[in-house]
């Protein structure tokens, strides 16, 4: 870690360290000892911040609690993992999560109807009709992750032995959230490169009521899927879904949140987004927003009465559990909002960025993208097997040679030792960071002596 970047955290976490001399006084003020305690750590500060300054000096800290790490590759490196680069926080919800970082902050001024949608201060209630907006639905709820969102839907709409429609590229947490319903998936076969098409999924549709004599509970499709990253036909499924009158799940997980999504010209029926994955959030978070039609169903509240007490709780929504995402968690996504907006409004200046890369790493002879390409996605899957693979088949570390190399250029996120075929994220990178990105990979190309074509 640079000097400079290990004396930022030093100074964070002093700065933490003062925080908790006045978690630790009485609202009257300061003792004479918190005094002397605080005017410690003040001096300790300005010395931290000199060396910050001056970039020197010699690491004080490199654990927290004395078993965590410093997790600095944000700050030191290109982060190139599939799955966190939409998720980095904003600055602003890293000052959202110092902040409210306790368990039950969100809670201080909750107050009738206790119910976390309707608590107005901070201003959670409002972000929850944001959301819908922002998706074009009618009603909108957080989530602990798209997975519980996939799970809230299954467990209303699905019931002992239901077929449900998924992708053959679906991920795992649609599997499970349909049995936990108690449902069973069936997947619609894939077509020419990788891709679901309305077509393909009327045929599935046809043959799950042929062979089991009723119609499937839910279409539960990906737009872009997490193993390719290949766009589908999403509005053509949802057409198709309503054609035989299907609810349709349009699964946003690598969408809402980088780019613009309008479920009700999509044609959804519930619009599922991931927080931490695409939100710029804290884990678990994400989104999960339908229409008016079905928000009684998923959003129904309970209806349960104690048998000895007599207890009722009617306003807290069953598949919510009452209340969802509190803490650090919900105000570190409403404070990225604003930027999460913004940047949606640049999705094709992403995906050009992604095309740039990609095409500079296409000049390195042998490599392959097995993703749509031109891509329209950030996120791509590459076949290096006919050339950074070659150098790893002699090579005395194998394919951690490849990591070496990136690592020692300050680039991570790469399945460590993974040379054959593997996944990447371009997003938020830079213009500036890209650049550097392709020079690097053509740079190890080029050590190796892998043909490039200019």
């Amino acid at each position: 870690m640079s000097v400079r970047i290990q004396k930022t955290f030093e100074a964070l976490f002093a700065l933490e360290d003062l925080r908790g001399i006045f978690r630790d006084s009485l609202p009257t003020g300061l003792d004479e000892e918190e005094e002397k305690a605080l005017r410690d750590k003040i001096a300790d500060l300005k010395s931290i911040i000199v060396e910050l300054e001056e970039d020197r000096g010699t690491p004080r800290t490199t654990k927290i609690a004395d078993t965590l790490d410093i997790r600095s590759r944000e700050e030191e490196c290109i982060n190139i993992q599939p799955i966190q680069a939409a998720g980095r926080l904003t600055t602003e919800a890293r000052k959202a999560l110092i902040s409210y970082g306790d368990g039950y902050s969100t809670c201080d001024a909750c107050r009738k109807p206790f119910r976390l949608d309707k608590i107005t201060k901070p201003s959670i209630a409002e972000f929850h009709d944001d959301l819908a907006k922002f998706v074009n639905m009618d009603q909108a709820r957080v989530v602990p992750g798209a997975r519980r969102g996939f799970q809230a839907v299954a467990s209303t709409l699905v019931s002992k032995g239901d077929p449900v429609i998924v992708s053959a590229l679906a991920h795992y947490t649609e599997f499970l959230a349909v049995e936990e319903a108690g449902g069973v998936v069936k997947e619609v076969p894939l077509g020419d490169g990788n891709l679901v098409t309305a077509d393909a999924t009327a045929e599935k549709i046809e043959e799950v009521v042929r062979e089991g004599g009723k119609a499937p509970a839910l279409v539960m499709i990906d737009h872009y899927d997490y193993q390719f990253a290949n766009e589908h036909d999403i509005r053509g499924i949802a057409k198709v879904a309503h054609q035989y009158d299907i609810p349709f799940l349009y699964n946003g997980a690598y969408t809402v949140g980088v780019m613009p999504v309008d479920g009700k010209a999509i044609g959804a029926d519930f619009v599922v987004g991931s927080g931490h994955k695409s939100m710029a959030s804290v884990a678990p978070s994400g989104v999960l927003a339908t229409t008016d039609e079905w928000a009684s169903s998923v959003l129904r509240t309970t209806a349960m009465v104690g048998d000895v007490t007599s207890r009722k709780f009617g306003i807290k929504e069953v598949e919510m559990l009452g209340c969802t995402l509190m803490g650090g968690t919900l105000l570190s996504m409403m404070a990225s909002f604003p930027a999460v907006k913004e940047r949606t409004l640049r999705w094709d200046d992403e995906v050009k960025k992604s095309n740039y890369f990609i095409d500079a790493l296409l000049t390195i002879g042998g490599t392959k993208v097995l993703s749509e390409y031109p891509r329209k996605h950030t996120l791509t899957k590459v076949d290096t097997t006919g050339s950074f693979d070659t150098v790893a088949r002699t090579h005395k570390r194998r394919g951690f040679y490849f990591s070496d190399e990136l690592s020692e250029r300050g680039i991570v996120g790469e399945f460590a030792g993974a040379t054959r075929t593997w996944k990447l994220n371009t997003y938020g990178l830079s213009w500036k960071q890209i650049r550097y990105l392709a020079g690097a990979f053509t740079e190890i190309a080029e050590k190796y002596e892998l043909p490039i074509t200019r």
